[in-house]
């Protein structure tokens, strides 16, 4: 999906004043992966004989769907862009996904908000897989009621397939609840199932992203998104 498409569109869904159900996005949300993501990605990029410099900059990569992350490296070429991934994901799903840090605060956001008797939920364009395991490593689990990724074989690795899905499988009302992301990626998916989107700053989203994708409110801190959260109970 390009650049330019993922801003069509770009109305905002407001913010519902009764919150019951809370969608996360994984990487720049609730942990920062930068350095599992960006060394398996250069591991990848070696292996394929196409090594990168120190100098080249790989923080845009965390969020977009992997596979279209190393289209864009490989010059659009998508077969070896699929033994990129393959490649990343020999050293990621061992070592990789261990290499990543929950941000300070997000523990206790997630219990408050269980405490509070919301419904929280996992809505990642990473591996299912490998996000089930990344919660459970950091003992972030027991707060959430479902857990949904991608496939391994691509399916819903777009956001825009995944939130609707997810929409409908757990049974969720849009007027109920809302995405917390740090990518354009999480707005335009939370929009294609009707979900208002909070976008949270300390990701890796570039300036204004979030903003111009249509999210109605950007959040500094952590304690800034659960005292939202936290004052918008459903009834």
């Amino acid at each position: 999906m390009s650049r330019m498409a993922l801003h069509d569109e770009t109305s905002t869904v407001a913010i519902p004043d009764g919150i019951a159900t809370v969608l996360f996005d994984l990487d720049g949300t609730l942990t920062d992966p930068k350095v599992g993501i960006t060394v398996s990605i250069r591991h990848a990029m070696a292996e394929l004989g196409r090594p990168l410099g120190p100098e080249v900059d790989l923080d845009w990569c965390i969020g977009p769907p992997l596979i279209d992350a190393f289209a864009r490296l490989l010059d659009g070429d998508r077969t070896l862009a699929e033994a990129g991934v393959a490649a990343y994901r020999a050293r990621y799903g061992t070592v990789g996904l261990y290499e990543n840090e929950v941000y300070p605060g997000i523990p206790d956001l997630l219990a408050a908000l269980v405490a509070d008797g919301r419904r929280v939920v996992l809505a990642t364009s990473k591996p299912r897989v490998f996000a089930a395991r990344i919660l459970e490593h950091f003992g972030l689990d027991r707060a959430f009621a479902a857990v949904h990724g991608s496939e391994l074989d691509g399916t819903r690795v777009h956001k825009t397939d995944l939130v609707p899905w997810i929409r409908d499988v757990e049974a969720i009302d849009p007027a109920t609840a809302v995405m917390i992301g740090d990518r354009e990626h999480d707005v335009v998916g939370a929009r294609a199932a009707g979900i208002a989107t909070i976008g949270v700053a300390w990701g890796y989203g570039a300036d204004g992203e979030l903003a111009a994708a249509g999210a109605e409110r950007v959040v500094d801190r952590v304690a800034d998104l659960a005292d939202l959260l936290l004052a918008r109970r459903a009834r």
